[in-house]
């Protein structure tokens, strides 16, 4: 499905949208967007260019037979299942990755919250509140730094039995990354990818930079609007997926060291670096890590912009 673009794109819980205006004006040209699903969310593709579509979808779907672990054959099901894999150059590179943001976060961010995640409810949709004693048994098997790396064999292998990674905080940004350098490998100079609200900027809109939409976290409407040319922007917030508990609201982002859904003051994380993996990353670790080790954090790095929302 393919159509012009005069409105604001927002999909689905995505914190962040794009924002076009007057793409049916023939002084500026055309805009072709599609939108599929992908990556556990809706990702729309828009480019002056048709091919750039098509181009973009089946790098972004070659990478999601690679990373989900709701695909029984991907590399991430088969190494939670065996908890050791000779990997794909791409499987060893994202992994790789994601321990070097452990070590950089102080473990903040963690892939491996996977019996968390399977714990609370959030892997199948059927959340619960689970006890303390089942938390902390889960708590054994949490941290990255019980992932080994073979580089000479691109082997990757869990310390411990139980063991499950879980790559929703880096797969999406290291997945629209791989699809960008694809179009630029095919001669594509303008293409925005929104991959439910982590969002790459390749060049410009008709000599203009792409308008991204931050989403009111609180609510409807817009918080604030980013022009941005070959940059990603990024956004986690608990309000995408939680639940309910007596009262209590548990959100999809766990805190590695308690255990629990991370409870903060912090509504959303706006991250915009130059290539969305690390946007990706950063947003949900800054998430986790609070305002003030969040911003520390950010000081230490070049080329990488923060916005925080609070309550």
């Amino acid at each position: 499905m393919r159509r012009y673009m005069t409105a604001i794109v927002i999909i689905g819980c995505a914190a962040v949208a794009a924002y076009f205006t007057g793409c049916n004006n023939t002084s500026t040209g055309r805009l072709y967007s599609e939108k599929r699903v992908a990556m556990g969310t809706f990702v729309e593709v828009i480019s002056p260019e048709s091919k750039a579509l098509y181009i973009a979808f089946d790098e972004i779907r070659r990478i999601e037979k690679l990373l989900s672990k709701y695909d029984q054959n991907s590399e991430i099901s088969q190494l939670n299942r065996h908890g050791r894999l000779k990997a794909s150059p791409e499987t060893f590179y994202i992994v790789k990755r994601a321990k070097e943001f452990y070590s950089l976060t102080n473990g903040a961010f963690d892939i491996t919250v996977g019996p968390l995640m399977d714990l609370w409810g959030f892997t199948e949709k059927k959340y619960s509140v689970p006890s303390e004693r089942k938390i902390k048994s889960a708590l054994k098997l949490i941290g990255s730094d019980k992932i080994i790396l073979h580089e000479k064999d691109s082997v990757i292998q869990f310390k411990l039995s139980g063991m499950k990674i879980d790559l929703g905080a880096i797969a999406k940004g290291y997945a629209v990354d791989c699809a960008v350098k694809k179009l630029k490998e095919a001669g594509i100079k303008s293409c925005l990818i929104n991959a439910g609200g982590q969002v790459d900027c390749l060049g410009s809109r008709f000599s203009k930079p792409w308008k991204v939409a931050l989403k009111n976290p609180r609510g409807l409407g817009v918080t604030d609007y980013l022009e941005l040319k070959n940059k990603a922007v990024s956004t986690s917030g608990n309000y995408e997926q939680s639940f309910k508990d007596c009262r209590k609201d548990y959100g999809h982002i766990f805190d590695p060291k308690t255990g629990s859904p991370k409870e903060t003051d912090i509504l959303s994380v706006t991250v915009i670096a130059f290539d969305s993996l690390t946007a990706d990353a950063l947003s949900t670790a800054i998430f986790a890590l609070g305002k003030e080790k969040g911003e520390l954090l950010i000081s230490k790095l070049t080329g990488i912009e923060v916005k925080i929302i609070e309550k």
